[in-house]
Order: structure tokens, then C-alpha cells, then sequence
């Protein structure tokens, strides 16, 4: 029982390195498709 912290620390990098390199993908896949292209926006009315 004297491992516990050890696992519970490898656990949780493993947790955090799988989220971040899905939100890297998804970052890229955002990037790589011309998001917003035709967007315009709305003149504010003075």
C-alpha cells in the first residue's frame, strides 16, 4: 500500500496527457479547414 500515491500520480498523468493531445488534434483540425471563412459581421448601429 505504500505504492498508492505512485499509481494514483501515473493515473492522473496518463488522464492528462490523453487530453491533451485530443484537444491538440482538434486544435489542428480547426485550424486546418478555413473556420469562419465567409464570416462578416454586423456594423453596430451608433
Amino acid at each position: 500500500m505504500d505504492n498508492t500515491i505512485y499509481i494514483v500520480l501515473g493515473v492522473l498523468i496518463v488522464v492528462y496527457l490523453a487530453i491533451s493531445i485530443t484537444n491538440r488534434n482538434k486544435a489542428k483540425r480547426r485550424k486546418s479547414k478555413k473556420f469562419m471563412e465567409d464570416y462578416k459581421r454586423k456594423r453596430e448601429e451608433e
